[in-house]
């Protein structure tokens, strides 16, 4: 990595790390409303989705060797990212469980 990469690097990761503590100080602030959480979610999977298509699609590479850069990069640093959606059989057996909780406490 040559020098101005270095510093691209430092910077990005700086910026990333602000987004990471916006992102959880407004997670803090809607602890308690599932609603508001919700829509804090909803909001980062249509962020991803905006980059993906936008962004993201129009910087891919446009010969082998960056196409081999990124791939072996998307492999080395933990695979392609996702935001997973949770299902509903999840969320039911959560609730099935914490109302089971709540009878038993009773």
């Amino acid at each position: 990595m040559n020098h101005d990469q270095d510093w691209v690097s430092r910077d990005l990761s700086y910026e990333l790390k602000g987004i990471s503590v916006a992102v959880n100080d407004v997670a803090q602030n809607c602890q308690g409303d599932v609603i508001a959480l919700l829509a804090l979610l909803r909001h980062l999977e249509e962020l991803h989705k905006e980059i993906r298509d936008g962004v993201f699609q129009e910087n891919l590479p446009d010969n082998r060797q960056r196409l081999y850069s990124l791939l072996k990069d998307i492999e080395s640093e933990g695979g392609w990212p996702y935001i997973a959606r949770m299902r509903l059989q999840a969320l039911l057996v959560n609730l099935s469980e914490q109302v089971s909780d709540e009878n038993a406490v009773k």
